[in-house]
């Protein structure tokens, strides 16, 4: 977690590139049968590394899929007080709007909901109300039909 983290710290400061390359040598290491927990941490900071919806969406649907296997258990020896659940509405906002870039509306609009299902599980406070907001946003660009990339969307560091 360690160099996920770094290597995702990396990509915020402007060495997008470096970042991508160091995450896919990680990536290679963990392998795909690998600690899911590992898999969807790096799969969704990863995810958000690319411009093209396209490469985004491949790598928020390995994060989606990690996301299932993590177990409770798991979540807590690695933090107490992490709970699966509060994952998914992020990683469901984000396939939403890989979908709506794509223009895959009716995809889109099934993640947002599921979205939408799992937000009473985000925590209170500034992280949880980014996303709920980033939610509706998103719910609202797909009811526009707008494949635009929204202004409050992580942006790839380049």
């Amino acid at each position: 977690m360690e160099a996920i983290g770094a290597a995702v710290a990396e990509g915020q400061t402007g060495e997008a590139e470096a970042a991508r390359r160091k995450l896919l040598d990680l990536w290679s290491a963990i392998g795909v049968t690998g600690d899911p927990l590992h898999r969807c941490t790096l799969a969704h900071h990863l995810a958000d590394l690319h411009e093209d919806p396209a490469q985004a969406l491949a790598w928020d649907v390995r994060a989606l899929d990690a996301a299932d296997a993590v177990t409770e258990r798991r979540l807590q020896e690695h933090h107490a007080g992490l709970s699966a659940a509060a994952f998914y509405p992020s990683l469901h906002l984000n396939l939403a709007d890989d979908y709506r870039r794509l223009g895959s509306f009716d995809a889109a609009a099934e993640h947002i909901d599921a979205a939408r299902r799992y937000t009473p599980d985000l925590p209170q406070g500034a992280y949880g109300d980014i996303l709920r907001t980033a939610v509706e946003q998103v719910a609202e660009a797909i009811a526009r039909r707008d494949t635009t990339r929204r202004s409050s969307a992580p942006e790839p560091a380049t």
